[in-house]
């Protein structure tokens, strides 16, 4: 199926390492043009040559931190301006310190988190809804995570990951009379393919040896229906299908576990 995404106008949140890393190339792949924003501007600049390479009919970095006061509406005016529109939004940025929830009392920490995976997708969900609303169509896709439905050591992660299907089904109905359409994907853990595939602001930049070894990986995937662990191109495959008005025209408000069946919400 032509998904019509070629040349479609698309930014992704969090695009220079992993899951957003894989969700650039998965637009490339169909020939979209692609914004990638991201902390890390360096990693960006290398996942922009990779979109390039892949089939991307242009690319943007923007490296910005967008929890900083205006950032999101900054990222999404560079889209407008180069691009005269926004199609797709996908908020993808994200971060995650586990910690066991009673033990768990480092207020700093939480306000990242906080800031980091539910702050930006607010602030950049509200920039894009005025144009989308203005074209008349639009499709923005959170990246959740099964963590949203309770997980050990995921609390405080876990509360913005819900939070933000929360959000995706409110713009859903609240917007979408206007044509734009909102949806959450939720994956299961992902591992780097390589630590070439994250920056140094990455939280997989201690390196991918240093989070799980090999028996640690066994039994998870043990514990998944499939028996693998979800990669960056899965995700990137539910996330290409949801932004496509012309595959998923008739979705909206819905939540898809990208998990192996490890989660089944």
């Amino acid at each position: 199926m032509d998904l019509k995404l070629q040349n479609a106008r698309v930014l992704v949140t969090g695009g220079g390492s992993n899951v957003g890393r894989g969700i650039v190339h998965g637009f490339a792949r169909e020939q979209a043009r692609i914004a990638i924003c991201d902390i890390d501007g360096d990693q960006a600049e290398k996942v922009r040559a990779e979109a390039l390479e892949l089939g991307a009919t242009d690319a943007e970095v923007i490296a910005a931190d967008l929890t900083a006061d205006g950032a999101a509406q900054s990222a999404v005016t560079t889209v407008l301006d180069k691009w005269g529109g926004i199609d797709a939004l996908v908020n993808n940025a994200g971060w995650s310190d586990a910690e066991f929830f009673a033990k768990d009392t480092d207020r700093a920490r939480w306000q990242k988190t906080i800031e980091i995976n539910l702050f930006t997708a607010i602030a950049c969900t509200q920039a894009a809804i005025a144009p989308m609303r203005e074209a008349g169509a639009g499709s923005v896709v959170f990246i959740s995570s099964d963590a949203a439905f309770g997980e050990i050591r995921q609390g405080i992660y876990g509360s913005t990951k819900a939070g933000l299907i929360a959000i995706a089904r409110t713009v859903a109905k609240e917007h979408g009379r206007h044509g734009i359409r909102s949806n959450v994907v939720c994956p299961g853990l992902v591992i780097p393919e390589s630590d070439d595939a994250v920056g140094a602001s990455s939280l997989w930049a201690v390196g991918r040896d240093n989070v799980f070894n090999e028996k640690q990986i066994e039994s998870l995937k043990a514990g998944i229906p499939l028996r693998r662990l979800t990669g960056a191109d899965d995700v990137a495959d539910a996330v290409v299908f949801a932004s496509s008005n012309r595959a998923a025209r008739q979705i909206t408000g819905q939540v898809l576990s990208v998990s192996g069946g490890y989660s089944m919400p």
